[in-house]
């Protein structure tokens, strides 16, 4: 085999391994879960609040902090609470893999029914991130589970006393 041959060989294998990628790379992007519905609730010993999501089960990090920020931006987030609470699923998103909303209500609501959660805001949607705030009277307790059939993330806050 000539060397401008193998070097051809080499640049064609390159080309179709590329192209083979590209597929691939949109196929995951499109099984991220969707974000469809958001649902609080109280309950006597904490607060409830539940994402519904349409599709398979996410990963989740949850921390408590001082501030909350929009994801690129940075800017910070202007919601009711002494403490928040930032939970941010991946992958997840709140868009269709063709950028339309999957969840069409406020992205920014208050919650007066609860105890403990003022209010509620997605905080970024970005690359398969999606992040969501609680703003809280008081830091308390607080828990994040997964629901499957269909996918819920679910949030408990411990109740404001």
């Amino acid at each position: 085999m000539t060397s401008r041959f193998r070097r051809l060989a080499v640049l064609v294998l390159a080309v179709l391994a590329v192209g083979a990628a590209v597929p691939a790379a949109a196929t995951t992007a499109s099984t991220a879960p969707e974000l469809t519905n958001i649902r609080v609730g109280r309950h006597d010993t904490f607060d409830r609040v539940v994402l519904d999501l349409n599709g398979s089960r996410p990963e989740f990090f949850i921390r408590c902090v001082d501030q909350l920020y929009y994801d690129g931006s940075g800017a910070p987030v202007s919601l009711p609470g002494t403490t928040f609470l930032e939970v941010r699923s991946f992958p997840a998103a709140a868009h269709d893999e063709w950028g339309n909303p999957t969840y069409t209500g406020p992205q920014q609501f208050t919650t007066p029914s609860l105890s403990n959660v003022q209010a509620v805001a997605i905080t970024g949607d970005f690359e398969a991130n999606l992040t969501v705030g609680l703003g809280m009277r008081q830091e308390t307790w607080h828990r994040v589970f997964l629901l499957s059939n269909p996918t819920r993330l679910v949030i408990d806050v411990g109740a404001a006393y």
